[in-house]
């Protein structure tokens, strides 16, 4: 019998082995690059083995990432795509043209490079980070697109020299690492531009501003807001797909786009990597046709894989999931609940524990059901502890000794016209999902399209 270790096993051995900063919080962040520079050597530099595209921002950055991967296959480019964290499967971090990796590649990773791992000690972004740049080496990628996982200056991927960087938006979150002001996050995100790389703004804002600007002309890094070459006409909400009207400010043309990604949050999303697309034809000597990009946006989901992002399980009754988990993203998605039509919304919903919890309770509305819960994880914010400062903030729920009682509980209490909502943070939707997938008769509708 051979002695070779399961896919579980070889993953069970990183978990086990590594700090994961989304399982633990700030104690698994190395402050430097240093173990990344290690491990990238002892692999033979694979991260300079291909183009990349660098994308950082405190929301949206995930969604950029995947139209920017859709739009590049869809226009026939070999694409790896690199974004954190997983779901429910660990390959979901690294995917060549939307397939993830094989776990028997996994395996073969970990088997050969068990000595440096363990004389290195990584933490676990930082050794999935090398993992990832040698995946797209061995697949001889095009292009890969490249997500950071937290800021931006001492992120492990920024060890990379990107054709384009692209920074979607800045906004407070993990405030006790980036900083307690908009220009202290932005000065970390801004620390992915590169000498004479381009770089994509997707969100202007007077705080930051200056801080991209400094650092563009410190670098000789051209400048592109993408709120200068788009402007929206009008945004009709739709619950299954984003529906808008672009128009391009230079040309005046006006295009129709349906996006499969759905939330009204997704417009500027959009704006960024349409405007990204532009600087790639422009600048990066691609060749990337505006139909082809526009096609792409309605199969972003079907081109690469994409889950949790306004996450349509249910129709009847209306059943989405959606991993916003700051203050800003909780806001939009809310605002994407607020147009969905419903006798009753009801809302699955756990935080981990480094998160402005007072201020995100403070957006929920307090004629909701709220079921809580916490992830399976020790960052998690105990569910009592949820449930005591949502009785403070007056709002209606039950504590739950797990996500999938909490959903299940949830799914008891729906009526055909209601609404149900699974949000608050990447690990509560992942094992709400891993759940919901187990039990195909949880809800008794299918995503079929309306008639």
């Amino acid at each position: 019998m051979s002695n070779a270790p399961t896919y579980q096993q070889t993953i069970d051995y990183l978990y086990a082995q590594l700090p994961m900063f989304s399982k633990q919080g700030k104690s698994a962040i190395k402050a430097d690059l240093s173990n990344t520079l290690k491990l990238t050597a002892a692999l033979g530099e694979p991260q300079g083995q291909f183009k990349s595209i660098h994308v950082a921002g405190t929301n949206g950055k995930g969604s950029v990432c995947h139209m920017l991967a859709a739009i590049l296959q869809r226009s026939g480019y070999k694409v790896g795509l690199y974004t954190s964290p997983h779901l429910i499967d660990f390959r979901e971090r690294i995917r060549i043209n939307g397939a993830p990796v094989s776990e028997a590649w996994v395996i073969d990773f970990v088997g050969k490079h068990k000595e440096l791992i363990e004389t290195t000690q990584p933490s676990f972004f930082e050794i999935t980070v090398a993992m990832a740049f040698q995946a797209f080496a061995d697949e001889d990628v095009d292009i890969a697109i490249i997500e950071t996982g937290l800021g931006g200056r001492l992120d492990s991927t920024n060890v990379i020299s990107p054709i384009l960087s692209v920074i979607t938006n800045i906004d407070y979150d993990h405030t006790d690492i980036l900083g307690d002001t908009l220009a202290k996050i932005a000065e970390e995100k801004a620390g992915i531009i590169k000498e004479n790389v381009p770089v994509v703004i997707g969100q202007q804002h007077d705080e930051t501003e200056r801080v991209f600007f400094e650092h563009s002309v410190r670098k000789h890094s051209p400048m592109y807001h993408a709120d200068v070459v788009w402007d929206i006409v009008r945004t009709p909400m739709k619950h299954d797909r984003t529906q808008i009207k672009l128009v391009n400010k230079a040309t005046q043309d006006i295009y129709d786009i349906h996006c499969d990604l759905t939330g009204g949050y997704q417009s500027a999303n959009i704006k960024t990597t349409l405007t990204s697309v532009d600087v790639l034809n422009a600048k990066c000597g691609f060749k990337i046709e505006l139909g082809d990009a526009i096609s792409a946006l309605s199969n972003v989901k079907g081109l690469t894989g994409l889950r949790g992002r306004w996450d349509i399980i249910s129709k009847r009754p209306y059943v989405v999931a959606d991993v916003a988990h700051n203050p800003a993203g909780l806001k939009a998605a809310l605002q994407q609940l607020a147009n969905v039509d419903a006798q009753h919304k009801h809302i699955v919903i756990g935080f981990v524990r480094d998160k402005d919890i007072n201020a995100a309770l403070q957006l929920l509305p307090k004629e909701y059901s709220y079921y809580y819960c916490n992830a399976d994880i020790p960052r998690a914010l105990p569910v009592d502890e949820l449930k005591t400062k949502a009785d403070a903030a007056e709002l209606n729920g039950t504590a739950y000794t797990s996500v999938a009682n909490a959903v299940a509980a949830a799914a008891r209490n729906l009526d055909g016209e209601d609404v149900l909502l699974i949000i608050g943070s990447v690990f509560v939707v992942g094992e709400a999902l891993s759940f919901i997938d187990s039990k195909n008769d949880l809800f008794t509708s299918t995503l079929e399209e309306d008639i």
